[in-house]
């Protein structure tokens, strides 16, 4: 393929991905990040077979590179999907301070 047509593929992609995250309801953002997680699970073992077996600087490079941004994603996505879960668990009681006892004014030692 020529750089043009693999220009357009990327930008057609770019839309169309945008449009499809775009219209997911906000009740199934928590799923759709664990799918993500998986597909970057993906991308990950990828890149790993790719510094495996390339025998060029580039292909290595290209597949270190695959492999930190995969890491960074997981890692990312798995802590935003738990801070996310975390939302519909039980709510955490604050602890009440305690209460102060009244302190005597000049009222009432007066009246003793």
């Amino acid at each position: 393929m020529d750089l043009v047509t693999e220009i357009t593929i990327l930008v057609l992609a770019v839309f169309v991905g945008f449009e499809v995250i775009s219209k997911v309801p906000t009740t199934l953002h928590t799923p759709l990040m664990s799918q993500t997680n998986a597909i970057h699970g993906i991308v990950l073992l990828g890149g790993l077979i790719v510094v495996g077996y390339s025998e060029d600087f580039l292909g290595q490079l290209i597949g270190f590179i695959a492999i930190v941004f995969g890491t960074i994603n997981i890692v990312g996505g798995f802590m935003v999907t738990d801070r996310m879960l975390e939302m519909f668990g039980p709510k955490k009681k604050k602890p009440e301070p305690a209460a102060e006892e009244p302190k005597a004014t000049d009222s009432t030692e007066a009246g003793s």
